[in-house]
């Protein structure tokens, strides 16, 4: 189909010309490409540095063009010659010769309906009209590219296809939409590129695709034209998906940043890669018991010691470990060993860096204009606009992207409590009031609630989970009842309260026993997961067992004890990677876990029990099925501050298992503990077992219940509690 069929022109002008050879053309189609006439039409090309031109209709004779100026080229075609494909030549002072279809007179290839849902904030499926694709257009191959610059008088695609000169290339103006579209016929996938764009004061700014499926490797900032040939193989996986209920169904999470997992220090300390890192990781957190790997931002970022949390291509796997199609094989190779995959999702703010998304077409664009809600005070990044329409829909349609696209299952949202306050780590004087008078952002609220029903309409199955650390109400109830919709919030006043009751000495336990218990009061008040994240081992806080009082033996007899508990209380659970090694030393991103320490006695103990407690967690829906029912929970004592002990039953409506754990270095034997029900009791897990490190001072395998009302149950038991211990009990 020719561009003159439904595009006709006027004849163009010599202001025309002059704006088009001046570089500030919103409109190059008016200039170049196929223009009607009365006694037939104009055919006019460019190249600034050709020294002729030539022209083949269809497979007819090819003819010279004429030149016009300053590198524009034309020829007239009678009315009597249909014109449908053509063909031009450009000949240089070298004596090359160059051959390509023309650009210009392709129609466009992203159409009203997407522009209408884009401009809404309602584009679902926004990555498949949006950045470069490969196309087939009229029997040509190529690629189209489509970027967002309203405020641009000019923008141009560039790369090595036109030697980076933003004159050869200039995209046509979609009208009010602000979007920028060409196809570019003969180049392919693997071609990188930018945008040049002429902004409203003249300015001169070269930028990164912000739909790019791929880019390249800090300090390198070029977008790449990817186009995927992966063949999944988890069907069985995403089969089931739509019908799963996470709330209901157990959740350990293994937190990863996959740059220091492992690397390989025969190969210069470099990180593994996706494919590497697949089959090693999928086996290791299948036999430690976990049911979900949760990854550190792996979107395209610039600074590694960000960890991924500054993001300049949102829609990039970052080239760190490899394509776009490595990660969907680690993805699948995850899939299909049972284990689902989340992902930090990173809405909440995004880096300076010029090459992105910062005053992209010389604007604020994606970001607020207004100075107090700008910038992160705290990061020096700056704050998504959400009440843009636009800068919606790219940001739903890219949470959409990484859960269709590849198929990851959960998406955990960074930062939102800086999302939802106006004043959110900002002085008096330097944040300005919603219009209701109020300090919460009203168009972050929107657009959480319209994430969360988007994310559960187009992707059932999935989830999302709010890293959120106030006290907003109703994070993770449903819309419809006033809540944001989140699935999950993860629980950061159990996480603060657990680690500093851990931190103190036993001896002093007893002052602080309400840290532990205060908890309960409101677990009920969302869905949770309690993290013991990678932000809980940076910046100086020391590693999870380096918190912990006392010898090596109660520092690790204490990590056992922190984990059951964690376990088996209500709620999902979370722990970063390495947690299961015992290592002193703090994280660091830019080296490998401590995996030697596998081969020391006492740290393969520690990993036999986190074995061992992952597998318990699984095969007992005590501890998962009723986790937002409070009927799943019940204290058996919460008060023994002189002992430092508590226990608890979680019960699943079918069955219940017994907690008991003991927070001193203080055995008790006959330690009298009421059960729901009568008949003999079981150790299904103790802490203090001699396969996991611990002193052997172990309870009766099995212990019969007396007919002793004790802590409002009828039944009673006296068992052995050992030290800095934890038991976990069963009906026999």
């Amino acid at each position: 189909m020719t561009h003159s069929e439904h595009d006709p022109i006027a004849p163009i002008s010599d202001a025309e010309l002059d704006a088009f050879l001046a570089g500030d053309h919103l409109q190059p189609h008016r200039v170049l490409g196929l223009h009607p006439g009365p006694a037939g039409s104009d055919i006019r090309a460019y190249h600034p540095d050709a020294t002729s031109a030539e022209i083949q209709i269809g497979r007819g004779t090819v003819r010279p063009m004429q030149p016009l100026r300053g590198g524009l080229w034309t020829i007239s075609i009678p009315r009597s010659v249909k014109v449908r494909t053509y063909r031009i030549a450009f000949r240089f002072a070298d004596g090359t010769r160059w051959e390509t279809d023309d650009p210009y007179r392709f129609l466009p290839t992203i159409g009203e309906q997407d522009l209408h849902y884009f401009s809404e904030g309602t584009h679902r499926r926004l990555w498949e009209k949006m950045g470069s694709h490969v196309r087939t257009v009229d029997g040509v191959q190529g690629v189209s590219f489509a970027v967002w610059a309203p405020n641009a008088r000019r923008v141009s695609v560039v790369g090595a296809f036109c030697g980076w000169d933003g004159r050869r290339y200039p995209m046509r103006s979609l009208g009010a939409s602000g979007v920028f579209e060409l196809f570019v016929p003969g180049i392919a996938a693997g071609e990188l590129y930018k945008y040049e764009i002429l902004t409203a004061e003249g300015m001169i700014r070269l930028k990164a695709d912000p739909y790019a499926q791929s880019m390249q490797l800090s300090p390198d900032t070029e977008s790449r034209v990817y186009q995927s040939t992966f063949a999944w193989s988890d069907d069985d996986w995403m089969q089931r998906r739509p019908a799963r209920d996470p709330i209901h169904e157990p959740m350990n999470i293994y937190e990863v940043h996959l740059g220091s997992w492992a690397r390989a220090p025969d190969d210069g300390n470099r990180p593994l890669s996706y494919r590497e890192i697949a089959p090693r990781l999928v086996e290791h957190v299948r036999r430690l018991g976990f049911t979900h790997v949760q990854l550190l931002p792996i979107a395209e970022h610039p600074f590694t010691g960000s960890w991924g949390y500054q993001i300049t291509g949102y829609f990039a796997p970052t080239a760190r470990y490899g394509s776009p199609d490595d990660f969907r094989y680690f993805v699948d190779t995850c899939h299909r060993a049972g284990i689902g995959v989340i992902l930090d999702w990173v809405p909440a703010h995004f880096p300076k860096d010029d090459y992105a998304l910062r005053r992209f077409d010389g604007t604020a664009l994606y970001e607020h204009a207004d100075p107090r809600r700008a910038e992160h005070p705290d990061w020096g990044t700056l704050v998504f606009n959400y009440g843009r329409n636009e800068v919606r829909s790219f940001l739903i349609a890219n949470a959409l992207y990484w859960l269709s696209e590849f198929h990851i299952d959960g998406l955990r949202v960074d930062a939102v409590a800086s999302m939802l306050y106006l004043d959110y780590s900002r002085e008096p004087g330097n944040w300005a009031p919603n219009p209701q008078g109020g300090r919460e952002d009203l168009d972050a609220v929107d657009f959480l609630r319209t994430l969360n029903t988007t994310v559960q309409e187009d992707q059932p199955g999935t989830f999302t989970i709010a890293e959120e650390s106030t006290a907003w109400p109703g994070v993770t109830h449903s819309v419809a009842d006033g809540g944001l919709g989140f699935t999950f919030k993860w629980n950061m006043g159990w996480m603060h309260d657990t680690l500093a009751y851990f931190r103190t000495d036993p001896l002093y336990r007893a002052h602080h026993h309400d840290q532990l218990t205060f908890g309960i009061m409101y677990e009920y008040s969302e869905r949770f997961i309690m993290p013991l994240s990678h932000d809980e081992v940076v910046h100086g806080k020391g590693s999870l067992i380096g918190k912990m009082p006392g010898d090596d033996w109660q520092r690790l007899a204490n990590l056992r004890l922190l984990l059951t508990y964690q376990y088996t209380r209500p709620g999902k659970q979370l722990v970063f990677m390495g947690t299961e090694l015992g290592s002193y030393r703090e994280w660091d991103h830019d080296s490998s876990l401590d995996w030697h320490l596998a081969d020391e006695p006492a740290r393969a103990g520690l990993q036999r029990f986190v074995e061992q407690l992952g597998h318990m967690y699984l095969a007992q829906p005590a501890f998962w099925r009723r986790d937002p029912d409070p009927e799943g929970f019940c204290w058996i004592e919460c008060c023994d501050r002189k002992n430092s002990v508590i226990s608890y039953v979680r019960s699943s409506g079918e069955g219940h298992a017994v907690v008991v754990l003991n927070f001193t270095p203080v055995p008790h034997s006959g330690y009298r503990v009421g059960v729901p029900a009568a008949g003999r009791y079981g150790v299904r897990l103790s802490s203090d077992d001699t396969a996991f490190g611990g002193s052997g001072i172990e309870p009766a395998h099995e212990t019969a219940t007396e007919p002793m009302p004790w802590q409002g149950f009828d039944q009673s038991i006296a068992i052995q509690l050992p030290p800095l211990g934890a038991l976990v009990l069963e009906p026999a």
